[in-house]
């Protein structure tokens, strides 16, 4: 199970929001390029960054200085790149492709573009991963900002004949939250989908990791943990740890 240490971005700065609320923000950290260099010091392979400017259209300074910590990220030795947030055309997945990026998730145009994304997800293959966030079943698009007429079960059997191969899932309601996992919903979107995701949202704990490990490689392709790996719950190395347990 691969473990994705989270990045996540506002205007160049490395910050967590509780549950996507923009005015529920925490800044951790001014040099994301130091993060990420951490985490790759402490035995990460792969980092997940969020260019939170981009995905709440924020303005262009911060989006640019975000584009910035971006392609800086990528040339961090040792480390694969997986990027999300506000992609939602083929230029700006050739630029992150051109940064280095090794997985870009697509997440509003997923849900509102189903044609767009088939035509992005056929042409860049394994690279694009399909990011859908929902709380109670509810998909929400922009930022998790809005509220679309399609739930989660519609969008993620949907998801195969689009083309994708990868799946974030983010359980809404748990992120940034530190309220632990939720299994049986991670394994139910994985049978809908028909391949493994990538679970978000929630993580506070080792167990939570273990308790995903356990869940086997056919539902579980990773996990991205954010606000506890900030706040010190536990070490970067011991959650890499716990994702290679034994599973049960």
């Amino acid at each position: 199970m691969i473990v994705f240490p989270a990045i996540d971005l506002i205007g160049g700065k490395v910050v967590r929001l509780e549950r996507g609320d923009r005015s529920r923000m925490k800044v951790y950290a001014d040099d994301p390029v130091a993060v990420a260099q951490s985490f790759a010091e402490q035995g990460a392979r792969w980092i997940h960054v969020v260019d939170l400017s981009s995905a709440l259209e924020e303005d262009e300074e911060a989006r640019a200085a975000n584009a910035r910590a971006i392609e800086r990220i990528c040339g961090v030795d040792g480390i694969s790149v997986d990027v999300g947030g506000g992609v939602r055309s083929l230029a700006r997945i050739d630029e992150l492709v051109a940064c280095g990026c090794q997985r870009i998730a697509l997440g509003t145009v997923v849900v509102l573009e189903p044609g767009f994304a088939e035509v992005a997800a056929r042409a860049f293959g394994d690279v694009l991963v399909a990011d859908v966030a929902a709380r109670d079943g509810e998909v929400k698009v922009n930022g998790w900002r809005d509220d679309v007429a399609r739930d989660l079960d519609d969008v993620v059997g949907q998801l195969t004949s689009l083309g994708f191969k990868h799946l974030v899932f983010t359980d809404i309601a748990r992120d940034g939250m530190q309220t632990g996992i939720d299994a049986a919903a991670y394994r139910h979107v994985a049978q809908l989908a028909g391949f493994p995701v990538v679970a978000s949202g929630g993580v506070s704990t080792l167990d939570d990791i273990r308790a995903l490990a356990a869940l086997g490689d056919d539902i579980i392709e990773g996990v991205i943990i954010g606000r506890a790996l900030y706040e010190g719950n536990f070490s970067l190395s011991n959650a890499l740890a716990a994702a290679s347990s034994q599973k049960g």
